[in-house]
């Protein structure tokens, strides 16, 4: 195809107005051509300067508006069901920011009007699974070089947290990232969450349960442990290691620059996840753009961000309760339970859906 395909940006906040630049400055083959936000002006200063650009207060205007094939969701978590349906109902395939919906209800009625359509058209936006040290280490677990995963230690660390954040969103939000990565890296389903929670930080606001640890039991045997702290301090940080019968693989040591000087080393932080995950989103949203172009959708799907829900409210039960909590997920519809051709995790051979490794708990 050589006519650019025409997106609607839903949201132009923080990570909507990232996207709107992305698309029209750094991915090929996609223009903005809709932007919606119920601040219209901050719509309006997201596409300043771009022409071609209609500006909506409502969302589902913006889906409807004439040249648009595709929608990209960034839009509070809330507002994201009406719009994913929204799409549903048009066949315009959508690339949405995590989480697919707030709660796992909600979650399953999407997967359910996409399943029921017969084909994909969502993907969630997990990022990481596009990143180069994330896809280099999926690859090397892949080839059973370092022999079956034991153990996965994850840390992920903010400055701080926004004024509007609790304690349950330290794993609703930030944690489900970590939720996503273990399930795709490892092949398997999450079965069971405990929640460890030592005193708070004194940088954290009043009444914040910060930092967690998380621990997940999978499906294969392996256990997951997430160091979350979002107030930290001095800087935005990702880390994982694999811990497997063979050896050790680590990521996240290598987003920074280290510089010698006056008989010191300093090492820079970055501050946002916008500047550490620079690059993985790029590489999504290019990928996504040339999947919907070419009339396919690759990529983490719907299961995903239901999967990701199901796990998330264990966590924060686990939290609530300071005991084990096990993972019970509805019935996998058949249209995310395709294996995928050439052990890339996805049907379409794209960066994609986890296989099967074991059933997944029926409710």
């Amino acid at each position: 195809m050589s006519e650019l395909l025409g997106v609607a940006v839903l949201g132009a906040g923080h990570m909507g107005a990232d996207h709107v630049r992305r698309i029209g400055d750094t991915v090929g083959g996609a223009r903005v051509v809709a932007v919606a936000d119920p601040d219209t002006a901050r719509a309006e200063a997201a596409v300043a300067g771009r022409e071609g650009v209609t500006v909506h207060r409502d969302a589902t205007a913006a889906v409807s508006a004439p040249g648009v094939a595709a929608v990209l969701v960034a839009s509070p978590e809330g507002a994201h069901e009406e719009a994913l349906l929204a799409a549903c109902e048009r066949g315009l395939p959508v690339l949405c920011e995590k989480p697919l919906t707030p709660d796992s209800v909600s979650a399953l009625r999407v997967v359910e009007a996409e399943a029921r359509l017969g084909r994909r058209l969502i993907q969630v936006g997990f990022m990481r699974r596009y990143d180069t040290e994330y896809a280099a280490l999926k690859r090397l677990l892949g080839s059973g070089q370092l022999g079956r995963p034991l153990l996965l230690h994850c840390r992920h660390r903010n400055v701080s947290s926004p004024p509007h954040f609790t304690s349950s969103m330290l794993i609703s939000s930030s944690v489900s990232h970590e939720i996503d990565a273990a399930r795709w890296l490892l092949g398997q389903e999450i079965t069971a969450v405990t929640v460890i929670r030592p005193t708070p930080s004194a940088g954290a606001p009043q009444g914040l349960l910060d930092p967690q640890l998380v621990l997940f039991e999978t499906s294969g045997g392996a256990v997951v442990d997430v160091e979350v702290f979002v107030n930290s301090g001095f800087g935005y940080e990702v880390r994982c290691e694999a811990v497997c019968e063979h050896g050790s693989a680590r990521l996240g040591d290598a987003h920074t620059m280290v510089v010698r000087s006056g008989g010191r080393a300093h090492e820079e932080v970055a501050q946002d996840y916008l500047v550490r995950f620079a690059d993985a989103y790029d590489r999504e949203v290019r990928a996504w753009v040339a999947a919907a172009r070419d009339g396919r959708v690759t990529g983490p799907s719907a299961w995903d961000g239901y999967a990701a829900a199901v796990v998330a409210e264990a966590g924060v039960e686990a939290l609530r309760t300071g005991g084990r909590v096990t993972v019970a997920m509805a019935e996998r519809p058949a249209l995310y339970g395709m294996r995928d051709p050439d052990g890339s995790g996805n049907p379409d051979g794209g960066v994609g859906d986890i296989h099967q490794a074991a059933a997944a708990p029926s409710a």
